[in-house]
């Protein structure tokens, strides 16, 4: 047998062995994946609706959307996970809102990978604390370099643009989305 025939038998067994535990360790994670992922979405819906007890999801959705109740089964208001573009990639997150969808309670962002120092600013309280009790009912605009001046806008993070645009944008979609298959519901 020359050497070559040797590599390869070599490299092939290494292949195989490399692919059988790459698959193993796939199979192990990914319900543990799944599972860390659920826990963490309970968690967020809890976070942006602190009066919820209970919630349950919304069917017949094209996205993922939860009613929530309180502990005497009343209906609080709804949490919608929404993800969308960032800066440097996906960005997902949790929105609380109210009954008729025109006040966001609070904001939770769930993952992001955006540039550390800049963008990440979107995990902490100044940003956020600006969707909380933010109107609505028409769609959230953001202002750079001054206060906002109107009850549905929030200001943008200095040096991190484009990162405060996105969490904007995927609040708008988000709500748009829930706000049409809420009223379509209805009509039934």
């Amino acid at each position: 047998m020359n050497n070559t025939t040797k590599m390869l038998i070599t490299l092939g067994f290494i292949g195989i062995v490399a692919g059988g535990s790459l698959s193993f360790v796939n199979n192990w994670a990914t319900p543990l994946i799944a599972a860390n992922q659920k826990a963490e979405t309970e968690r967020a819906i809890f976070l942006v609706q602190p009066e919820a007890k209970s919630y349950e999801r919304i069917d017949n959705l094209p996205f993922e959307a939860y009613k929530v109740f309180d502990e005497n089964k009343t209906f609080v208001g709804y949490s919608l996970p929404y993800e969308g573009n960032g800066f440097q990639g996906k960005i997902r997150l949790m929105v609380g809102l109210s009954t008729d969808l025109n006040n966001i309670i609070a904001m939770e962002v769930l993952d992001q990978i955006e540039t550390p120092g800049l963008g990440t600013k979107i995990l902490e309280e100044p940003f956020k604390d600006q969707f909380k009790n933010l109107n609505s009912s028409s769609p959230i605009e953001w202002v750079k370099g001054s206060p906002p001046s109107k009850d549905n806008e929030i200001q943008a993070i200095t040096g991190a643009t484009i990162s405060s645009k996105a969490i904007v944008a995927i609040i708008n979609n988000g709500i748009e989305g829930l706000k049409k298959a809420e009223l379509k519901g209805e009509e039934k």
